[in-house]
């Protein structure tokens, strides 16, 4: 039985939602215990507790220790069979965390596997937002043959949630390396700005143009995409979500969130200066692709490579999770002011 403390490094839910993906795909029983232990909140919040359901549905796991504020679990995966699954949050908790958690499980099912998540929040504090993950993250991974897709049948913001989205993942044989060694020269700038019933406020519009203006001041030509959204009446939300591609084929992401007194004008900025901060650094992954991209590389064949401006807690607890479950290795070295990080070696999966 695999051990895992999710009390080390970070102690957030990282190690849960990676500790589940690597047992249902190893097919080996699981015992965690001090869930989310450096949390205010310790143990299994709604957003943790479906994630731990839906993996289980995935993967036709015996699950014990389910339930809400559970800071010890068992999980004992069987067959990762696919097709058609239902998960319903039930509060404004991260629709696009669950779909971190169980995507990695998708990849190796049988058949395609479609997930149907609904009363989630799509777009929250603490997590990349729903649009961040279809048009950085799963573009990222498509290069290393991950055949996945988002629908955002409707968005869902704090505090009331109530977001809908279907994720869908065709199988795939095996995962490719990726190797990001090189920033280029950047090609493209896009975004997303989005708000749901403030169209009469014009903060779509709003985000989009305080981001143009600052993003054209450092010389780039920015296309926003602009979304007035209605899909959900029981919940006022923005967000906006900005991604550089360059020449090399890096894509590098930033997003930001609307919330209650900030303005439409601060959540463009926030979103804008994250992304040139990677554009200065001439990183080849953003700070948050960085700790997601390590446990596709960890199950890729070969060797995988990256450049990113920061280690923060979620990378190093991700390298240091991979290495125990999965016995291989990673490197970090700083090099011209960016980190270097490599892994090496073969899958064992």
């Amino acid at each position: 039985m695999l051990e895992v403390d999710g009390g080390q490094k970070s102690g957030s839910g990282t190690i849960l939602r990676l500790s589940l993906a690597f047992a249902s795909i190893l097919g080996e029983p699981l015992h965690i215990y001090n869930i989310r232990k450096k949390r205010s909140e310790p143990g299994l919040r709604p957003q943790h507790l479906e994630s731990v359901i839906t993996a289980a549905k995935i993967c036709n796991a015996e699950v014990k220790g389910a339930y809400l504020g559970s800071q010890e679990l068992w999980f004992k995966p069987g067959k990762i069979s696919g097709g058609e699954i239902y998960a319903e949050i039930g509060t404004a908790g991260s629709i696009p965390m669950l779909i971190m958690t169980v995507l990695p499980i998708c990849i190796f099912a049988k058949e395609t596997v479609t997930l149907k998540i609904s009363k989630g929040g799509t777009d929250v504090k603490n997590s990349p937002t729903i649009n961040y993950l279809a048009n950085v993250f799963l573009r990222v991974l498509e290069r290393m043959g991950v055949k996945a897709e988002i629908e955002v049948k409707r968005y869902g913001y704090y505090p009331k949630g109530m977001g809908e989205v279907v994720l869908r993942v065709k199988p795939s044989k095996e995962l490719k390396p990726i190797r990001l060694e090189e920033f280029g020269e950047v090609k493209s700038v896009k975004g997303i700005s989005l708000c749901t019933f403030l169209a009469d406020r014009r903060v779509a519009e709003r985000q989009a143009k305080e981001a143009e203006k600052i993003l054209r001041a450092r010389g780039l030509d920015p296309k926003i995409h602009i979304i007035n959204d209605f899909s959900n009446p029981l919940q006022k939300g923005s967000s906006l979500v900005l991604w550089a591609e360059t020449s090399s084929g890096a894509i590098l992401g930033s997003d930001s969130i609307g919330e209650l007194g900030k303005s439409s004008e601060a959540v463009a900025q926030e979103a804008a200066k994250g992304l040139l901060e990677e554009i200065d650094a001439r990183a080849t992954v953003d700070v948050h692709m960085a700790d997601m991209l390590i446990p596709y590389m960890a199950l890729a064949n070969d060797e995988s490579v990256y450049l990113t401006r920061m280690i923060t807690d979620h990378l190093e607890s991700n390298i240091w999770l991979a290495e125990e479950m999965l016995g291989v290795k990673f490197d970090i070295r700083k090099i011209d002011g960016l980190y270097r990080v490599e892994k090496r070696g073969l899958r064992i999966v």
